[in-house]
């Protein structure tokens, strides 16, 4: 309590803000189970809005969020994709979110963006208009021409937005911790991971110039497909609180009956669309997050224009390959790659395997008929996750959005569209590559300096270990769930260190010396095969502990 009292003492006029608005909209069950009650004053503690007494709790908490501003409404939207955690009543009220607001008058913008530009806009724009193309939470948007003709925009980011950011963010992240701490059905939904991963994505939106830097890393990897654009941006003016970039020309991709009223084609802009998401995705492991049709354009000469990259995700390689087991899987119906990426994603340690299966199958037999929407797919996958209460990793989330938000456009454009039928040889490729000669060599070369190096260090480490055993000094910091199972562990771990230690020992010890005994064979002691052969029997066991599934 002492804690929560300091943290509203630094932010408490934004603390009494939101906890008014969630009051307000009916929504006040976490301000009474955060004890945030009773540092608001004693009316605003108890008043409530009776015009959304009528609505459900998720339309209340939606529009509560969306009263709250960015930071609320990127922790709601990033829920809307979370169907492990929520339910399709929740899912389905939050994917209404718009961080669509009224503009700030030009009154108050005209100081920051002069002191960005180090100009005024008309002195350095032709034709620049003071009145916004598009308002949000974050930024708006001006158009204007520079003097060689070339239509570009200003996104500015709005004046003094930083603070209330990173006010609210202090917030979430001790509310986060308080849930975490306190309520068990909570700690599963790991809302401390999820506030962090918001304040990441946040901090990113937040900076201009890293949206740029984005833009261009997307457009050098498409160099070689001049059907995908993306804008130019003007590094002259462009700084973390205001961006300049080309103004890109372009149609709304899910209108097929205007694109072909210009000459369109409509399936072949849905197929290069859909090629050019699952490149990002497959191949780069650097993709646009939220692909919607305000930020896919479908421009003349069927070309497929992408903009907007305040939003993007990075896939690790071994995330990537994990990718592409399961859409593997999906696609070949094997319930083993789907189970194990379910386990693998899963910090549970008691789940049983039994039941799991059986839920896969039927999430298969699902799916098994006709073509795979991989939208509908992955959104039972993850429904399937929360009916094993399998929390999935926070950077999923944004992935899984992507295909989801991509599939459901681009099919708008082409009903026939099938992108898992695109997709398959790309996968086919891309675990090739995985399991080449060269790029197994290159992990084999990767692991076996890392293991030299733990050799090197394992005398000292044994050296320590048992000088601390015969002192009785050996720490152990364990958190006391399962103890039956912990006691195993522990079982099991002494006799494997047993089975190490006796190992290093013969190897580094006594092998050198039965050299000198027993009869020779292939020039070689006798009793020196032996200890070969327990040596390598020995290490053998231990990277067989080392690597087996867990």
């Amino acid at each position: 309590m002492l804690e929560t009292a300091i943290v509203a003492a630094r932010d408490r006029a934004r603390l009494v803000e939101v906890a008014g608005i969630l009051i307000g909209f009916g929504v006040d069950g976490l301000v009474s189970q955060l004890g945030l009650r009773k540092l608001l004053p004693r009316d605003q503690a108890s008043s409530a809005n009776k015009a959304n007494a009528e609505l459900s709790l998720p339309e209340r908490l939606r529009k509560a969020i969306e009263a709250l501003g960015p930071t609320y409404v990127k922790l709601g939207q990033i829920l809307a994709t979370r169907h492990d955690l929520l339910g399709p009543e929740w899912t389905t009220e939050l994917e209404k979110l718009h961080n669509h607001v009224s503009a700030v008058p030009w009154e108050q913008i005209s100081p920051q963006l002069i002191e960005d530009l180090g100009a005024d806009p008309h002195e350095l724009f032709v034709d620049f208009h003071t009145e916004p193309i598009a308002a949000a939470s974050m930024a708006q948007v001006y158009q204007a021409r520079l003097h060689d003709g070339t239509e570009v925009v200003l996104k500015v980011r709005r004046p003094d937005l930083r603070a209330t950011i990173e006010a609210d963010l202090r917030l979430l992240a001790h509310g986060a911790h308080l849930l975490a701490q306190t309520n068990p059905d909570w700690a599963r939904f790991k809302p401390e991971e999820m506030v962090s991963y918001v304040a990441s994505a946040l901090r990113d939106e937040l900076d201009f110039a890293r949206e740029g830097h984005n833009c261009e890393q997307m457009s050098a990897a498409f160099a070689q497909h001049p059907e995908i654009v993306f804008p130019k941006i003007y590094w002259q003016w462009t700084n973390e609180r205001l961006l300049v970039q080309d103004f890109m020309r372009g149609e709304n991709p899910t209108h097929a009956q205007a694109l072909r009223a210009k000459g369109l084609d409509p399936a072949l802009l849905a197929k290069r669309g859909a090629l050019a998401v699952l490149k990002m995705i497959l191949e780069d492991g650097f993709f646009h997050a939220d692909p919607h049709p305000g930020n896919m354009l479908a421009m003349a000469h069927n070309r497929v224009g992408f903009i907007d990259f305040g939003m993007v995700g990075h896939l690790s390689e071994r995330r990537k390959t994990q990718l592409l087991i399961l859409f593997r899987a999906l696609a070949e119906g094997r319930g083993d790659g789907v189970a194990s990426m379910l386990l693998a994603w899963s910090d549970q340690y008691d789940a049983d395997p039994v039941q799991l299966d059986m839920a896969v199958e039927r999430f298969l037999a699902q799916h098994s008929t006709g073509k795979l929407r991989i939208s509908l797919a992955l959104m039972d996958f993850m429904a399937l996750a929360r009916q094993q209460k399998i929390t999935l990793p926070a950077d999923l989330s944004l992935l899984f959005k992507a295909f989801i938000t991509a599939d459901g456009v681009l099919r708008r454009v082409d009903p026939d569209l099938d992108l898992v039928q695109l997709a398959t040889p790309m996968i086919h490729e891309q675990i090739r590559e995985h399991y080449n000669v060269h790029a197994i060599k290159e992990r084999a070369t990767y692991l076996a300096a890392e293991f030299y190096d733990l050799a090197a260090d394992t005398p000292g480490a044994l050296r320590l270990l048992l000088h601390r055993l015969r002192h009785g000094r050996i720490g152990v910091d364990m958190e006391l769930r399962h103890l039956d199972k912990v006691a195993k562990s522990l079982e099991l771990a002494a006799v494997r260190l047993c089975v190490a230690l006796v190992t290093a020992a013969f190897a580094l010890g006594l092998a050198p010396r039965l050299f000198d005994f027993g009869p020779i064979w292939l020039g070689i002691p006798l009793f020196a095969w032996f200890g070969l052969i327990a040596t390598v029997m020995g290490c053998v066991l231990l990277l067989y502990w080392l690597f087996k599934p867990k």
